[in-house]
């Protein structure tokens, strides 16, 4: 709880410091657009902190963004009807979760090593198929067809949904709480009567459906769609959810933590061109928040070992 509140103090100082030296990053239209814009990789933060907490890891996540931003653009572009679009490209991020989930889960693979191959697989096998090439999409499909306005509220609302419900499942439902077993002591998990293999796989593919989801949330936002989508989405997730106190090592954190952590990240940008100030230095700002994180957490788990070792030598 200590690392939440740390970023939401972090949060807080940083929305007030704009509002006395930037009062113009509160204006309505932009603030809606910002948050429309980043919705869809709050949504990909929140499975990602499922997946961390699990203590594994997926760095493929921009790569699927990208396959099924582009998939639903294209089924978009074919007039498909906007439930059909979303239930398909749901559907097609949960196979490439479970692709991933299949190699961890079932054959026991290290999970950076497996996502580190699809990341560059999918990446590739979108490169070369679109050759850079956008994805057109027709005017009546841009914001669900609604207004700009309230297609991003819509958006928004979609997130915070989302975020809602994983939140509230991970603490309170059995599922979330297996999550939560299997990331501290996978062994004590199994002997318990769980099955740490299926929860881990189970994980992935929520990851990838959540994934599918937000390609839709994407695509609609603009009259293109971009293959190159969703590039660097995976180190700002895992980042946001390293700093919002999810440890590294599994077991531990919130997914509240985490969207609080990408909240932050959201807003370097736009506060740094508010402030007038070079773009560059958003990397660097990012850079300081996540080794001060990891800093914490290294501090954290040195203070659980030292009284454990303690013990140790007494007895």
């Amino acid at each position: 709880m200590n690392r939440e509140l740390s970023v939401a103090l972090a949060l807080t100082l940083l929305l007030a410091g704009l509002a006395i030296f930037a009062p113009s990053f509160y204006q309505l239209s932009p603030l809606l657009s910002l948050a429309a814009r980043e919705a869809p990789g709050l949504i990909v933060t929140c499975g990602m902190g499922l997946i961390i907490i699990a203590r594994q890891i997926d760095i493929s996540v921009g790569s699927q963004f990208a396959m099924c931003s582009v998939g639903a653009g294209l089924l978009l572009a074919a007039h498909w009807p906007f439930l059909v679009v979303l239930l398909v490209t749901v559907f097609f991020g949960l196979l490439m979760g479970a692709f991933n989930g299949l190699f961890v889960a079932g054959l026991r693979l290290p999970s950076i090593v497996v996502t580190l191959a699809t990341m560059v697989s999918w990446r590739e096998a979108l490169r070369w198929k679109r050759q850079g090439q956008f994805v057109n999409l027709p005017a009546q499909t841009q914001w669900f067809g609604f207004s700009q306005m309230e297609g991003q509220v819509l958006i928004v609302l979609a997130a915070l949904a989302v975020l809602a419900a994983l939140s509230i499942g991970a603490r309170h439902l059995a599922a979330g709480r297996f999550v939560y077993a299997v990331g501290s002591n996978a062994e004590a998990a199994r002997l318990a009567g769980l099955r740490p293999q299926l929860v881990t796989f189970a994980t992935f593919v929520l990851l990838g459906t959540l994934t599918g989801a937000t390609a839709v949330l994407n695509s609609v936002q603009s009259p293109q769609v971009d293959p190159k989508s969703g590039t660097g989405l995976e180190l700002k997730s895992i980042a946001a959810v390293v700093i919002g106190g999810i440890s590294i090592s599994g077991g531990r954190g919130n997914i509240w933590g985490a969207a609080l952590g990408f909240v932050l990240l959201s807003c370097i940008s736009p506060a740094l061109t508010h402030l007038h100030l070079e773009p560059y230095w958003e990397r660097a700002v990012q850079g300081i928040v996540i080794l001060m994180a990891v800093m914490t957490e290294a501090r954290r788990v040195e203070k659980t070992r030292n009284p454990q070792q303690k013990t140790n030598e007494l007895c």
